[in-house]
């Protein structure tokens, strides 16, 4: 088991020869099969929610334009070599976050606000059913 790590192989590929390895004759194939399915599914997913949130921020007239660009995204993600994608994800992932704290600093007041109000209505209740 140690040879395969050893050989350089990483990703996907380390992955099915080690389940081939383990299961002969179909553990590739399970990994192929999982790995669509994964890779599939998650493309549906950030293009869907993607395309929510740029439709969200400039309206419904600019949609085909991001389908565009996320399709053509697509090919340089498949090409470029696995740690450019993982770090190019991480880089992404992380400019998410970004407006994301911006936002939570900003709302922190009214969740204060809010938590208190609930407290105080929640306590007036327990009162009550006392």
């Amino acid at each position: 088991m140690a040879d395969l790590y050893a050989s350089g192989t990483e990703g996907a590929a380390l992955t099915a020869q080690s389940f081939e390895l383990l299961l002969p004759g179909f553990g590739d194939i399970i990994v192929a099969v999982t790995l669509l399915t994964f890779i599939f599914s998650t493309i549906l997913g950030w293009s869907y929610f993607g395309e929510k949130c740029f439709t969200y921020m400039v309206g419904d007239n600019f949609t085909m334009l991001y389908r565009v660009i996320f399709v053509l995204a697509i090919i340089p993600g498949a090409t470029m070599s696995l740690d450019t994608v993982w770090n190019l994800g991480d880089i992404f992932n992380g400019l998410m976050a970004i407006p994301n704290l911006i936002g939570l600093l900003l709302l922190s007041g009214v969740v204060v606000k809010e938590t208190k109000r609930f407290n105080e209505i929640r306590a007036k209740e327990k009162k009550e059913a006392v």
